[in-house]
């Protein structure tokens, strides 16, 4: 099977496309070559830039794929461009979503792909809503072979779970300083690793049963933001400070890291991936978060220049918990 990642050298992608080419698929990855993650052996890369609609036909010329993916699409005009690009040259395209698309507050648990698609507080899931409705949409009128894929919360060794500021806190833990923790920390939530999304995702690719279909795919362990903290700061061999602040005062504190609260992390989140199970016979979800931790833990301890600390999060905090 041929297929084409547009991207495939991100925290998601680049564990698909590593085990896609340990399954043997024929992987190509078209990308800018600008990512610290290397490109899995196997892997066949094509240079262009997905923003470059003409960079790109000239690197495809006449190639055809069994499935298109695009992992770095966010915007109603990227679809709408992936569309007149692939239309009749692809079986089977798969968008990458997002599960803060879902309804928020949430109403009805657990979260199921009828679950409907509204979020009145974060743009980026907004624009990932327009984006499902721009294919959904060209599946309907002249049946572009859509496949919508929503991930929530997926991570590797790189990203620390406290979004935007993760780097920061995690040295302030270190150094036994307090860091703030949204709400009263008792809200659930699913982090999943991204080796388990691709065990999840390969079985869709290619399949005909999944085009036109919504998939989440999540892990099934719940965690309250609490016990994250804990695990991580476990990991680093510390008991953290949890300073608990509302997410509407952090809101009014920094508007990007409140959207990201109020659209999404500050609200429980139960999944229900039975869905996914039913075309992914056998599918479980086996990294738990505190292995993860300790993978992410370990990955700063050895590369300390990953991410900058930022002396802005430092003074946010210390007023934050003073």
């Amino acid at each position: 099977m041929k297929i084409l990642f547009i991207g495939g050298t991100g925290i998601i992608s680049s564990a698909c496309s590593a085990l896609a080419v340990e399954r043997g698929l024929d992987v190509h990855l078209l990308c800018r070559g600008e990512s610290p993650r290397k490109v899995p052996e196997g892997a066949k890369v094509i240079h262009a830039d997905i923003r470059n609609p003409d960079s790109v036909r000239q690197a495809l010329g006449k190639q055809t794929f069994d499935c298109v993916v695009d992992f770095v699409a966010f915007e109603k005009g990227h679809i709408e461009t992936d569309i007149d690009l692939f239309t009749g040259r692809t079986a089977q395209y798969i968008f990458i979503s997002s599960a803060s698309a879902y309804k928020k507050p949430v109403d009805n648990w657990p979260i199921t792909e009828s679950t409907p698609l509204h979020n009145p507080f974060w743009q980026y899931s907004r624009d990932k809503i327009a984006c499902e409705e721009t294919l959904i949409q060209a599946y309907r009128d002249s049946g572009f072979p859509a496949t919508i894929i929503r991930p929530s919360h997926t991570y590797d060794k790189t990203l620390l779970p406290f979004s935007p500021h993760g780097y920061t806190v995690l040295q302030r833990m270190i150094e036994g300083k307090p860091v703030v923790v949204h709400g009263d920390g008792t809200s659930l939530w699913v982090l999943t690793h991204h080796k388990d999304f691709a065990r999840g995702f390969l079985p869709l690719v290619g399949n005909p049963k999944a085009l036109g279909e919504a998939f989440h795919i999540t892990s099934d362990e719940l965690l309250s933001w609490d016990e994250i903290y804990r695990l991580v700061g476990r990991a680093a061999g510390v008991e953290p400070k949890l300073v608990h602040v509302s997410s509407e005062v952090i809101n009014r504190e920094d508007a990007d890291w409140g959207a990201g609260l109020l659209g999404d992390k500050a609200h429980c989140v139960i999944f229900d991936n039975s869905k996914l199970k039913r075309f992914a016979p056998g599918f479980k979800a086996t990294i738990p978060f505190a292995r993860g931790a300790k993978e992410i833990v370990d990955f700063y301890a050895r590369n300390p220049d990953h991410e900058k600390r930022r002396p802005e999060v430092d003074a946010l905090m210390d007023r934050m918990t003073q």
